[in-house]
């Protein structure tokens, strides 16, 4: 049986290496752990790194790796895969596999920190103040629901936390609410990866930066009902994804049984608005109209159009 330990790194693809490094270096406080003209790792505080850009023609996501438990060795889960008839490819730093939308997935082998005691007791290196504490979890657009969740927790083994109705579902490999959440929009796309912040406090310096840099919010502050985290969302235009900052968390009990939330306002902000449609979508169309709040200003988001 696999067993995960957590999220160790989401992987992304980019046109410019250096440019791209030096965007999330100077806005989200990320310190470079390395680079050459193929790829950069970047850490939030002590990590080895916890966002790769890997040079590319277009922009994307490459891959999301989770660090198995001490119980769990990489032979364990090849034996995993293989009896569940699972396709993955050997790596230097894991398996890497596929879900059912191909999206990548990289399983990497447990690796013993350097210092065991809490953050704020270990020594400090090259952070930088106010850099996010984590991590957290990454969230995916699907059109393959069921097939996602099959994937997740049989292939994966995570634990199932909660559904939105039908139409989202959030998974645990640890005390955290999730590290992964599907929401169902009728087609794949990755939407966000999310950085720990301390409290609300440190959110508002984070985005009072970011707004001076040129970013904004495609939604938030808000107050999710289901996992109950604070959370502002930043759109990235290049990387076509959303950054999410978070803090708050609801913490599981070992003994968490799966929750269905009613599929309503409540469930998504208990502070109030659901996010515009342009949340979903990362089309020029949808962009612009975010950027310049033009369906508050009264101008209906055109349809997307599909290939």
């Amino acid at each position: 049986m696999i067993s995960l330990r957590r999220i160790d790194h989401v992987s992304l693809r980019v046109t410019d290496v250096e440019g791209a490094a030096r965007r999330w270096r100077l806005q989200f406080g990320l310190v470079e752990r390395e680079r050459d003209e193929h790829r950069a790792r970047l850490a939030c505080d002590d990590e080895p790194f916890s966002l790769e850009l890997v040079a590319a023609e277009a922009s994307g996501l490459e891959h999301v790796a989770y660090e198995l438990r001490r119980s769990c060795s990489l032979d364990d889960a090849r034996r995993h895969f293989d009896g569940l008839g699972i396709a993955y490819e050997e790596r230097d730093d894991g398996l890497r596999l596929s879900d059912p939308e191909d999206n990548g997935v990289l399983v990497m082998p447990y690796r013993e920190p350097g210092e065991r005691w809490v953050p704020h007791a270990r020594a400090a290196t090259d952070q930088v103040v106010g850099h996010p504490r984590k991590l957290g979890h990454v969230n995916f657009l699907t059109g393959e629901m069921q097939a996602g969740v099959e994937f997740y927790t049989r292939g994966l083994g995570m634990g199932l936390t909660d559904w939105l109705g039908a139409g989202g579902v959030w998974f645990h490999v640890n005390g955290d609410h999730h590290v992964m959440a599907l929401v169902d929009k009728g087609y794949s796309h990755f939407h966000h990866l999310a950085f720990d912040v301390v409290d609300i406090g440190q959110m508002r310096v984070a985005l009072d930066h970011l707004g001076r840099h040129g970013r904004w919010l495609g939604w938030g502050p808000v107050r999710h009902g289901i996992g109950g985290n604070i959370a502002s969302y930043v759109r990235i235009v290049e990387e076509e994804c959303f950054v999410e900052l978070y803090c708050d968390m609801e913490q599981l009990e070992a003994d968490h049984e799966p929750r269905r939330w009613p599929d309503n306002r409540f469930s998504s902000n208990t502070w109030g608005p659901l996010p515009p449609r342009s949340y979903f979508r990362f089309d020029e169309a949808a962009v612009a109209s975010e950027r310049e709040s033009l369906e508050m200003l009264g101008q209906p988001l055109p349809e997307e159009v599909h290939k």
